[in-house]
């Protein structure tokens, strides 16, 4: 027997799921959440092999939820979470994922879809539908950015010139000669992979350089 936690702000989308999957043979709703702290509450309570579990409710979302479940905070073995929501956006995939959750339907996913993914969750398996799974696909084969190292000496400059200084007035500021001040902005802007000031200084704000 299947041991089932079903995890949703909504009370009416909580009664439906518990009525299908009480209906089918092998499965069993123990407990029902709210929220996500109540489904950590819960899950530690009465120790189900799977909690369906929703992404956005109120207090303690999803995610959160998720990873204190998988990380054993309920209980060990930790349950399988798999996540059961309408929400199909890149990063909630990714952050649902990396908070260790085994699987990924949509409500929308045919209830034969949700008991099979219900399932191989509980086997070990994993399961996503058709469209999470496109998406983490295309997501793995976008090109990463690499990831910008700049010097201490370097992000003081910049933040020099972001402020509106000159070469000069910046070499008078920092106590350096102005070819030096030079030679740190053309290291970075080989790093950053720009031609000029204006550039650099946007490029390193949109990545947090400066801040």
């Amino acid at each position: 027997m299947i041991r089932l936690l079903i995890a949703d702000d909504h009370p009416v989308v909580r009664a439906g799921l518990a009525g299908l999957l009480s209906d089918e043979p092998g499965l069993e709703v123990v407990a029902e959440a709210s929220d996500g702290d109540e489904a950590v509450r819960l899950a530690a309570a009465t120790r189900p092999d799977v909690v369906l579990m929703d992404l956005r409710m109120p207090r303690v979302d999803g995610v959160a939820a998720t990873t204190r479940i998988a990380a054993g905070e309920a209980g060990e073995p930790a349950p399988r979470v798999l996540i059961l929501t309408t929400y199909e956006s890149d990063d909630q995939i990714l952050a649902a994922i990396e908070a260790g959750a085994a699987g990924y339907l949509l409500k929308a996913a045919p209830q034969a879809e949700i008991v099979a993914g219900i399932r191989s969750v509980a086997a070990g398996q994993s399961a996503l539908s058709p469209q999470v799974a496109v998406r983490l696909v295309e997501r793995m084969r976008q090109p990463a950015v690499p990831e910008t190292v700049l010097t201490a000496r370097e992000t003081e400059v910049l933040r020099l010139v972001a402020s509106g200084h000159s070469n000069k007035q910046i070499a008078v500021a920092l106590g350096i000669g102005e070819s030096t001040v030079k030679t740190h902005l053309l290291k970075t802007f080989d790093k950053l992979g720009v031609a000029d000031r204006t550039r650099a200084v946007t490029l390193a704000m949109e990545r947090g350089l400066l801040a």
